[in-house]
């Protein structure tokens, strides 16, 4: 059966404020010294707790922030330090000149009448491919954006330069993976034939996109790019060095998966003294480039 639903009594005001005020007598708070505090004491002492502890939240926060920022700053130095060493040992000219703090003069970058001109590049986009380990890449090189170093590239790909160099350098950092090509004699010494600059078509961002091909160069010098180039096969981050970025000549179009399957999941060879694969070092097996073609 349905519940009926019967009219409450009405209460008894004058109770129900009587019975009001001895809750309220109940409500407030005794302290340790025996002492009582009224609810609206109480909930001052609340909204002041509150307050320091979001003033002290405050100044944590702002600490933990200061101390990511310090530590990002010093990560930061320290990588760009780092980056520069690594472009500048592979680009110096001989081992007796890199055991100098000072680079010979062939170091310093001034071109020399070797040195194409930019007018080869017609300031129009090139087509053309790079076999690596029986690999083919399709590319694509941007003479408009990069006349100079573009005209360089086209040079050495049209005398054969190319056919037969070794990529001699593979980095695996997250953010940093890139394989070095073209050093004249395999180990990234340098390139004796000539040197040039300008820097051009560098990111502004300091960001390289998976399938970039840039010129490597020395660190600090915008005048030492030469014959070796490498390739982005991951979304690699380069901090800028007082000279700027590095020369962006083009793109791979087509392949860079399969090189990646073929050729770079083998990763670096292992070091002797530790034992251990480093991130930065020479490829695990030798890897040539086969032929190169350009139009």
């Amino acid at each position: 059966m349905p519940r009926s639903y019967e009219r409450p009594p009405t209460p008894d005001v004058r109770s129900a404020t009587a019975h009001s005020r001895r809750r309220y007598a109940r409500a407030s708070i005794q302290t340790g010294d025996g002492s009582v505090t009224s609810t609206k004491e109480q909930q001052r002492r609340v909204r002041d707790y509150r307050a320091r502890r979001a003033v002290h939240e405050g100044k944590q926060r702002r600490l933990r922030r200061d101390n990511v920022i310090a530590i990002v700053a010093v990560v930061l130095v320290g990588t760009a330090a780092g980056l520069g060493q690594w472009w500048y040992a592979d680009s110096q000219p001989s081992d007796e000149a890199a055991a100098s703090p000072s680079p010979s003069p062939e170091a310093e970058g001034t071109a020399t009448d070797a040195v194409p001109d930019p007018s080869l590049a017609e300031g129009r986009d090139w087509t053309g491919t790079i076999t690596i380990d029986g690999v083919e890449l399709g590319i694509e090189l941007d003479g408009a954006a990069a006349p100079q170093g573009v005209s360089a590239v086209i040079n050495d790909i049209q005398t054969g330069y190319y056919v037969g160099k070794t990529c001699h350098r593979l980095t695996t950092s997250p953010r940093f993976e890139v394989l070095q090509c073209g050093s004249i004699d395999g180990t990234g010494a340098g390139d004796p034939s000539y040197q040039y600059g300008p820097i051009e078509n560098a990111p502004a961002d300091d960001v390289y996109p998976a399938g970039t091909i840039a010129m490597a160069r020395a660190g600090g010098d915008a005048n030492s790019n030469g014959h070796q180039f490498f390739i982005v096969y991951g979304e690699t981050d380069i901090p800028s060095d007082a000279a700027g970025g590095y020369t962006v000549v083009g793109q791979v179009t087509s392949g860079l998966d399969q090189l990646v399957a073929d050729v770079i999941s083998a990763g670096t060879a292992v070091d002797p003294a530790t034992g251990v694969a480093p991130q930065d070092g020479a490829p695990a097996e030798p890897v040539t480039i086969d032929a190169a073609t350009v139009q």
